[in-house]
């Protein structure tokens, strides 16, 4: 596979085409929307209930961080407890979506990313502290500010970005604010129609585009192979 230009421009057919390929291999997302259920459509993570969903979640998308036994100390609970309290303010609303992010806030959510992938999550058979790490980082960022971020996985953020930490973080998130802004010039459309248009109307951009990027990075399906 050939090297990955990230200045590249998307199309919105290769949009399209990439997010309905997702769709078609992997249909819907029903864990994001038994989380959204389990939380009240807004994840507050200083709910304990909340930071136990989000584990949930995550372990359903493979991540297989450790639930502590009976009278162990659960890691993963007090570690994103403390995360929140630091890292909260830092987050853009939930309403903010990924075109409309300044330079400033992706710098801040940037930070807050690589302080949570340090954030250790479980202890390991021979006693090590297992931290939650890039891609679970990336993904429980997502699920908090699902309009404003867009996650990685680790072909997607070393094709791209040839690193997963929080400046490699940043430039991803200027790429999709970049991508955003002219997919919406391209359509003509707001963010809510074009996600209607490549029918997921109840998806954020940000998510789209991720889907765009697994389909094209994580697969390895060339633009060229999607629109024929």
């Amino acid at each position: 596979m050939k090297a990955v230009d990230a200045a590249e421009v998307i199309s919105v057919a290769e949009f399209r085409a990439a997010v309905e390929e997702f769709a078609a291999r992997f249909g819907v997302d029903d864990g994001l929307r038994a989380l959204g259920a389990a939380t009240g459509g807004e994840i507050d993570l200083g709910r304990a209930e909340d930071r136990h969903a989000l584990h949930r979640w995550l372990n359903g998308w493979g991540c297989r961080i450790r639930y502590p036994r009976a009278g162990e100390p659960d890691y993963f609970d007090s570690g994103i407890r403390s995360w929140w309290r630091r890292r909260k303010q830092a987050l853009p609303g939930v309403a903010a979506p990924l075109a409309e992010l300044s330079d400033d806030q992706i710098e801040l959510v940037a930070s807050a990313y690589a302080d949570l992938c340090a954030v250790a999550v479980a202890q390991t058979a021979n006693g090590a502290m297992r931290t939650l790490g890039p891609t679970a980082a990336a993904k429980s960022l997502f699920a908090l500010r699902p309009r404003a971020v867009m996650p990685w996985d680790l072909m997607i953020a070393t094709r791209l970005h040839g690193a997963r930490d929080g400046d490699a973080f940043a430039r991803h998130l200027r790429l999709g604010r970049s991508w955003a802004r002219a997919l919406l010039d391209g359509a003509g459309h707001d963010e809510q129609q074009l996600a209607a248009e490549v029918g997921q109307p109840s998806a954020s951009l940000a998510r789209l585009l991720d889907e765009y990027c697994y389909v094209r990075y994580t697969l390895g399906v060339e633009p060229s192979e999607l629109t024929g």
